[in-house]
């Protein structure tokens, strides 16, 4: 029998995920929840497309979890309204893929980690990144050793600025956590994955200074940061830094990961999503070793299949999550990225915020 899915919240990520459970073998999407009629009405439109006939639909997430039309839930809501559904979930029996930041801030996160700890069904955080293909080849390679003992993190993302979502609740911190939060927990989790360490301390330096400053949503004006540097020291003695720019849109690659170590570094380099570059042609990411008794760095091309690409914004990384996923729901296990995970993302991108606002050193 196929995987039943639910999608709470059918925006640009829920979308995406009905277009990646469409790449997967025996998985259909049942349900779909979200109170905007537009959007109900393009996913809807785009699960028939992919052969998903007979989905039911709901304007609350409710009557989705107690009409007992799925075997899993993706949760893909705006950042503001996980808290609620997920309290909904957490009473059920169904597993979850929630998508990041599992809360809008620290608190209400690791509450969520701490009620689901004595549910035996899983709760799987959505973090894209951590599947990309360049980014897993990249953890390999310094889980190889290729490195040798890891020192330095860096983190560089270029990009676009924040699209248009329903309502504009992307535009504002109180809905969306912050950017260090909705853009950043992807990174700050990537750094706990590749340091295999916990944070100490945190500075970071940023503001808003060109994206959005002109625009006014019901006598409000956005104050989402667009660009900063986050500097952070782990327990391990490992540092991480994050360059995050988005008013660089053109940039050829959007993100750049690195881990510098006694023996070598090794890097991986990704473009950004094919629709926003000029042309929209799809480019290659590339993995990059110097080993430092090397007499010129081993590059590699990491090739992603086309129909995954196009998929979605994340270089493949959501259907790569999804397959282990579904593998989870059908199989049992437990999940790669748990609620405590998540907590810990949304801690850091928390820290980030009030180091930003204050211009503190931030111990954890």
């Amino acid at each position: 029998m196929p995987t039943r899915y639910a999608i709470i919240g059918s925006g640009m990520m829920g979308q995406e995920h009905i277009r990646n459970i469409a790449l997967l073998p025996d998985a259909q999407v049942t349900a779909i929840a979200d109170p905007d009629e537009g959007m109900r009405h393009a996913a809807t439109t785009l699960a028939g497309h992919h052969g998903f006939g007979d989905v039911a639909v709901f304007d609350d997430f409710r009557a989705l979890i107690s009409a007992d039309k799925a075997d899993a839930v993706i949760v893909a809501s705006p950042n503001e309204t996980h808290f609620a559904v997920m309290e909904a979930l957490l009473a059920t029996r169904l597993p979850v893929l929630l998508e990041k930041p599992s809360a809008t801030g620290a608190e209400a996160a690791h509450a969520l980690a701490a009620k689901a700890e004595t549910r035996e069904a899983p709760v799987w955080v959505a973090m894209e990144y951590r599947y990309m293909p360049p980014i897993a080849r990249l953890i390999e390679e310094v889980r190889n050793g290729s490195a040798g003992a890891p020192k330095m993190l860096s983190i560089v993302e270029h990009r676009y600025p924040f699209l248009t979502k329903v309502g504009h609740w992307n535009r504002f911190s109180a809905r969306s956590g912050g950017t260090m939060v909705e853009k950043c927990c992807h990174f700050f989790d990537l750094m706990r994955l590749i340091t295999e360490s916990e944070p100490v301390r945190l500075y970071a330096s940023g503001a808003q200074d060109v994206n959005h400053r002109d625009e006014d949503h019901d006598g409000l004006r956005p104050d989402m940061i667009d660009n900063a540097f986050v500097v952070i020291d782990f327990d391990n003695g490992m540092r991480a830094a994050l360059d995050l720019c988005m008013f660089a849109e053109g940039s050829y690659f959007q993100e750049q990961v690195s881990v510098t170590g006694d023996a070598g570094k090794v890097e991986a380099v990704v473009p950004g999503p094919a629709r926003f570059w000029p042309g929209g042609a799809e480019r290659v990411s590339e993995i990059i070793v110097s080993a430092r008794s090397a007499k010129a760095p081993k590059r590699e091309a990491v090739h992603v299949d086309e129909h995954v690409l196009r998929a979605g914004d994340h270089h493949g990384g959501t259907f790569y999550q999804h397959e282990r996923f579904n593998r989870l729901v059908r199989t049992g296990g437990k999940p790669e990225v748990t609620l405590h995970d998540g907590a810990r993302a949304v801690e850091m991108g928390a820290a980030a915020e009030r180091s930003i606002r204050d211009g503190c050193v931030v111990h954890f």
